[in-house]
């Protein structure tokens, strides 16, 4: 199947929230035959040179923004895609995400499935504008809850399916954030800096205080000595005041409500086992990089473990930015496309591998355009 053919299978989930059996609420029907008539397979065609090939990177939590979505209302599909949001949700996703107020948007319920349905609108866009971009991807990778999108998007599970996923995902990601006093650290460091001993010497702190079994350790590979730190909220508050001494430039509590990507996200598991199990997985139809470990998903029992994993283990980007571009010297690079709210990702590919960021663009989900050219952004401090 072709890779056009691909994109349009994500669309498939719009018409029905699951398959019998599925703890998914079903929706009213959705005709979506007729915007599917060119999902057609066609012959393998010859490979095609690096340069004319491109990679699609999916966002993920931190980078909603109140209005996103306003500027992809245009384009066909992409309110189906928010009324099937609102049918699986239960409540109005798209007002939330045009008029806010911000601090619920941030609301991790709230905010995952935000950037989840605003990154698959962006790759409507994205192919009503240059379908050639969709039509020549070989790659995909996602940041946590982008991950499921980059799947949705590579044929791996239907939209629907994959947003209830995502729906269980932050309800208990949610809970657990509660139950315990946590949250994540950036941490902007340099060649000497001693991140293992920070962690030890931060859970050590909290022993000192009397917090049993205290959590403290990286959560997120972002770039060369740039990581993020998640725990609990005394372990982080203890690097910040202690910085200089583990040679760290710049330290930056991020708004978020829990540490993410650690053992304290383990009461998330279950629930979102359950719901893994129930969705009728796929093998990828384009390469989909695995935050766990930075290689591909190679078939559905493989992807059912690893979105499992990730939701305890650090996530891999600085790795996966490595593996999706890894390349001999003079071969050319794809174009990359971010497709979804924020431009961090593309921030951080250019800290990863300049030469690959030349040719980046980001897909604005805020206002229309006439083509998402190549823009420059600024590496997150």
């Amino acid at each position: 199947m072709s890779v056009r053919a691909a994109r349009f299978a994500w669309a498939r989930g719009w018409a029905a929230a699951g398959r019998p059996g599925a703890p998914v609420p079903p929706p009213a029907p959705v005709d979506v035959a007729a915007l599917l008539r060119e999902a057609t397979v066609e012959e393998p065609r010859a490979r095609r040179a690096p340069g004319q090939c491109s990679v699609l990177l999916f966002p993920g939590q931190g980078s909603q923004v109140v209005g996103m979505g306003r500027g992809l209302l245009g384009y066909p599909r992409v309110r189906e895609l928010y009324d099937a949001a609102r049918r699986v949700l239960g409540y109005d996703l798209l007002a939330l995400s045009l008029h806010g107020p911000q601090e619920d948007l941030d609301r991790t319920v709230h905010c995952q499935p935000a950037v989840f349905v605003a990154s698959l609108a962006a790759v409507e866009k994205l192919q009503q504008q240059q379908p050639a971009v969709i039509e020549k991807c070989v790659a995909a990778a996602g940041f946590s809850v982008g991950e499921f999108a980059a799947l949705v998007f590579a044929g791996a599970m239907e939209f629907t399916e994959g947003l209830y996923a995502v729906k269980v995902r932050a309800e208990a990601m949610q809970e657990a954030s509660d139950a315990v006093p946590s949250g994540m650290l950036s941490v902007l460091g340099q060649h000497q800096s001693k991140f293992t001993l920070a962690c030890a010497d931060a859970r050590e702190h909290c022993q000192s205080l009397g917090i049993k079994d205290p959590v403290c350790e990286v959560a997120s590979y972002l770039f060369p000595d740039c990581r993020v730190i998640a725990g609990h909220l005394e372990a982080l508050r203890f690097l910040q005041r202690n910085s200089s001494r583990y040679h760290f430039r710049r330290t930056k509590m991020l708004p978020v409500s829990g540490a993410f990507h650690t053992r304290l996200m383990a009461p998330a598991l279950e629930p979102l086992e359950q719901v893994l199990k129930a969705i009728d997985l796929k093998t990828p139809l384009v390469s989909v990089h695995a935050n766990v470990s930075g290689h591909r998903y190679t078939n559905p029992e493989h992807t059912r473990k690893l979105l499992l994993q990730q939701l305890v283990s650090p996530v891999k980007w600085e790795q996966t930015m490595h593996s999706v571009y890894e390349r001999r010297k003079g071969v050319e690079f794809p174009r990359t496309f971010e497709v979804g709210p924020g431009k961090q990702l593309g921030a951080i590919l250019r800290s990863c591998n300049l030469q690959a960021w030349r040719s980046y663009s980001h897909v604005d989900v805020l206002q229309a355009s006439e083509d998402p050219g190549p823009e420059p952004v600024e590496t997150p401090q």
